[in-house]
């Protein structure tokens, strides 16, 4: 059966283009469009859509209020078109807190230039989205705690990256208005992902953990990330034992906003990763977009160039493979919803040094890729629920 997809843009050229370019697919039905964000949720509830592409600037209503509106009264699964500069970033981050599951680069050179290419690149992300596991209109409903902590000091600003990259990057998280500073740990959040979807997975979840002294906490992730990087990291009180490293499929663009925003909103502090960081407790490193990280024994980070050979920039196993080397059995990796087996192989390399490794379950997944790549390569020690997993991290470390 067809995907059916309704396009949202105020600009008469793109909606024609981004139809055309739909409809040449002939798995893809294009079944309407709207010019601005009120005629968006009129078409929505009428047509009920499997996809929405949706512009963010637009009359009437912009696209991030339309997003709301919709989560609220048909949710739907939203692939929002952004520009690659700060204030893009700004407004993809708002846009995935309303409720939006991905976002491609809206880029009119790219598409007279190299029509195929994004041609494959739109046709799959609508195929990957149509399929996630989002269809919760619960996004945002549990205040988050104000952080203990100071902002982090800014980092250097991140280059902007090219249409071909934003392939694999899928930003970032829901900002929910700030509760009064309270206990210790952040409470749970409701979960923004539906688990009656069709084919997920109800197992119950492992036993809670064991404690031990890990050196390194590796979490990567791709599609869906943003948000569940936000529920386990909100979760970790600033005295977290351990340091943490985060593998977020993103673009340059974007992961200095990422990087920022986590901060704000988590006790532990969080920015991007710069060459020469020193990992520490209580402190998230994020991978920078388009580029690659890596931990060494004595607690450094370096950042490399961006290999053109590899699919992902920043990769979770190069990440996953440099602490394997430093750290062998002192390592705690979590995979986190995802499409692809990013990840798979260096949690190999982990698991054959005695780290232990997590994946999210199929039931809290936007994309069931990442981690069941984990659990079919049966390197999965354990198997838990995105609400599950910042707690038990705490429980693990301290």
């Amino acid at each position: 059966m067809a995907v059916k997809v309704l396009v949202v843009d105020d600009s008469g050229f793109f909606r024609r283009r981004v139809s055309e370019i739909l409809s040449s697919d002939p798995t893809i039905q294009v079944v309407g469009t709207a010019t601005n964000g009120k005629e968006a949720i009129e078409q929505a509830l009428a047509l009920k859509p499997d996809v929405i592409t949706m512009d963010y600037e637009m009359p009437m209503m912009d696209g991030i209020t339309a997003v709301r509106h919709i989560m609220q009264r048909c949710p739907t699964a939203v692939l929002m078109f952004s520009s690659l500069t700060h204030e893009g970033a700004r407004v993809t981050l708002d846009a995935l807190d309303a409720g939006a599951v991905d976002f491609l680069p809206k880029n009119f050179e790219d598409i007279s230039r190299n029509p195929e290419k994004v041609k494959q690149m739109l046709c799959e992300k609508v195929h990957t989205i149509s399929r996630s596991n989002r269809r919760s209109s619960s996004y945002g409903s549990t205040p988050t705690p104000t952080p203990a902590h100071a902002p982090s000091p800014s980092s250097s600003s991140s280059s902007s990256a090219s249409a071909s990259s934003a392939l694999h990057n899928s930003p970032v998280t829901p900002r929910p208005a700030p509760a009064p500073r309270a206990a210790a740990s952040a409470p749970s959040h409701a979960s923004s992902h539906s688990a009656s979807h069709s084919t997920a997975s109800h197992a119950p979840s492992s036993p809670a953990p064991k404690r031990k002294a890990y050196k390194l906490v590796a979490i990567g992730t791709s599609t869906g990330g943003p948000v569940a990087l936000q529920r386990v990291l909100t979760q970790l009180p600033a005295n977290f034992p351990a340091p943490i490293v985060l593998i977020q499929h993103m673009p340059a663009a974007f992961t200095k906003a990422f990087a920022e925003r986590l901060d704000k909103l988590c006790r532990i502090s969080v920015k991007e990763a710069e060459d020469g960081d020193v990992l520490r407790p209580g402190l998230a490193l994020l991978a920078p977009g388009g580029k690659q990280m890596m931990v060494d024994g004595r607690g450094a980070v370096k950042i490399l160039p961006g290999d053109e050979r590899l699919n992902y920039k920043p990769c979770v196993d190069i990440t996953f493979g440099s602490a394997a080397k430093s750290y062998g059995d002192k390592v705690l990796a979590v995979v986190l919803t995802g499409m692809g087996a990013d990840g798979r192989e260096g949690a190999r390399l982990l698991k054959q040094g005695g780290s232990h490794i997590w994946a999210q379950d199929e039931a809290s997944c936007v994309i069931y890729g990442m981690p069941m790549a984990i659990v079919k390569a049966n390197l999965a020690d354990a198997v838990y629920s995105l609400d599950d997993i910042g707690r038990h991290l705490v429980e693990a470390c301290i």
